[in-house]
């Protein structure tokens, strides 16, 4: 997904002088080493520096320029938090932090590179928005739209490398806000937000074995929330399932449990989240995501247990 972001920034900065890359000690490499070669003015390296990072982005939206700031999602966040919630919330500038290799991804490097806590805080900040693409075509689509459209303060949490595509055939197009139907299935729906929504695609032909044809939708948008068509998806499905690389609170969860209380949703809904506890797990990220209670195996058994209940 960095080469994603890297490959479409490097597109857009083509035709639009506003673009900004600010980066917080990672070297550029692929399209991002093009871009500041090409346009050394428009691509900046603090280093080790991330407070300065949010200031200098902050600075730059104020000027009119439509800033990124970009390097791994611990150090974009918790690191200059004070920055991102005064400097640009307060101010309610668009600057779009970028956090890469959010959630567990970094996995065998431990808790200072970890960011299960993220989108529970900035869920909390005024003004922001926040998107979390499940692959890098979603991705695109994100872009597409922070490049051209976006007008507030925004968190992108994107994942490293090596992801698949699952929305090459999704059934709907990505639309701001709206979780997006990726196959269409019937009686259960099965909800992801970001690139964790892998294991979902790990069980579905097993569970078509079993008879079972969920749908899958990918919740890109967790800010602001759209409780319109979370209703209609409580509407229509019996059995649903969610699934994010995000602590259990405030996160997806427990967005889907308060539209569920308010809407009284009568079926099953059960939820596979990150647990408030700081698992020492130092092996891949698989290793730490079963130390969490989510695996494909464990999301399968638990679908079936509960339909069959």
């Amino acid at each position: 997904m960095r080469n994603k972001f890297a490959e479409v920034l490097y597109k857009f900065s083509k035709k639009d002088k506003k673009i900004r890359v600010v980066a917080a000690d990672i070297s550029p490499a692929g399209k991002m080493a093009e871009l500041s070669k090409k346009y050394p003015n428009r691509f900046i390296n603090v280093g080790v520096a991330e407070s300065s990072m949010i200031s200098m982005c902050a600075g730059l939206a104020m000027r009119g320029l439509k800033p990124f700031a970009y390097t791994i999602a611990s150090f974009s966040l918790f690191r200059p938090f004070e920055m991102v919630r005064i400097d640009v919330g307060y101010q309610n500038l668009p600057v779009v932090i970028v956090g890469m290799g959010a959630g567990t991804v970094y996995s065998t490097l431990g808790g200072t590179h970890l960011t299960q806590e993220d989108v529970s805080i900035v869920r909390c900040l005024p003004n922001f928005t926040i998107l979390n693409p499940c692959d890098p075509l979603e991705l695109e689509e994100v872009l597409k739209y922070l490049c051209t459209k976006n007008k507030s303060p925004c968190y992108l949490r994107i994942g490293k490398s090596g992801e698949k595509n699952f929305t090459s055939n999704a059934k709907e197009k990505w639309v701001f806000g709206k979780p997006r139907k990726i196959i269409d299935g019937k009686n259960v729906c099965l909800i992801g937000s970001g690139p964790i929504i892998r294991l979902f695609f790990d069980i579905v032909k097993e569970l078509n074995l079993k008879k079972i044809f969920p749908s899958i939708y990918s919740f890109h948008t967790l800010k602001p929330t759209n409780e319109f068509e979370i209703k209609k998806i409580f509407k229509k499905y019996k059995y649903i399932f969610s699934l994010e690389d995000i602590s259990e609170i405030n996160g997806l969860s427990s967005i889907l449990k308060q539209v569920a209380f308010d809407s009284k949703f009568k079926g099953n809904y059960k939820n596979f989240s990150l647990q408030d506890k700081n698992i020492k797990n130092y092996g891949s990220q698989d290793d730490l995501l079963k130390s969490h209670g989510i695996s494909s195996k464990i999301i399968y058994n638990k679908i079936l247990r509960s339909i069959k209940s």
